[in-house]
Parts: C-alpha cells; structure tokens; sequence
C-alpha cells in the first residue's frame, strides 16, 4: 500500500472506531495477528474493544499525529470519554478524561498483522478520580 492508501485506511480504522463499530473493525484485522509480539485472535481484539465501548459509551479517538513508513505506521491519539462503568479501578463518578495514545502498527495486504498502543494509566486514573 501506498502512503495515502495507509493514512486513509488508518483514517478509516479510527472512524470505524468512532462509530462504535467493533464488529466492523474485524475488516482491518489480519487472521496472523500480533498485540505486542503476542499471537492473537481477531475477536479478541473485537471483544476487548467492545468492553472498552460498554465501559465508556462516549469513547472517542482524535488522530493527532501519524507517520507512515513502508507498511509500519504510529500514531499519536487524543483520547477522550466518560466511563460509565468502573474502569481501571476507578468507579464511574461522571469525570471524563483525556490521554494520549500512542500506536504502532504493521500493515500487510491491507490489515493490520501487528499492534501495540500504549498511555499513561496514571494520569487516566488521576483525571476519573479527581
């Protein structure tokens, strides 16, 4: 794939995220998966995604920042919701937050073969505490 044809596959991803699709994310997601260098099943990625949605019904991804090179992409997100189920060990108190993600990715015949993400936990627990 082209630069273009992975910033708008990429940009796809997100919006397919945004709608609270996870069911449709499955489209994107190689059968030969790897979520930091573990083998792991499309529907369980489908499926910790969907618990993330029913934890926090307004999540929202904002593409920030995302580079492309070869077939490998990162990302930096803004992250934003209101959980209305505990998370984190946080019961839910009507706070929002809003974290940065960042994302890497490997990208082979148009679905992604590898994943990782990480964001700073803390401040996340911090910002539903407060």
């Amino acid at each position: 794939m082209s630069d273009t044809d992975l910033r708008a596959f990429y940009t796809r991803y997100i919006e397919t995220l945004n709608a609270h699709d996870f069911a449709g994310v499955r489209e994107f997601l190689s059968d030969d998966l790897t979520y930091f260098g573990d083998a792991v099943t499309a529907d369980l990625i489908v499926s910790a995604l969907s618990d993330l949605g029913n934890t926090v019904p307004d999540l929202h991804w904002e593409i920030q920042e995302l580079s492309v090179n070869g077939d490998h992409l990162a990302a930096r997100l803004l992250n934003t919701g209101t959980p209305a189920k505990e998370w984190l060990s946080v019961p839910p108190s009507g706070a929002s937050f809003e974290i940065v993600e960042f994302a890497v990715y490997h990208v082979r015949d148009g679905r992604f073969v590898h994943m990782t993400n990480v964001h700073d936990a803390e401040a996340l627990r911090r910002q539903l505490a407060a």
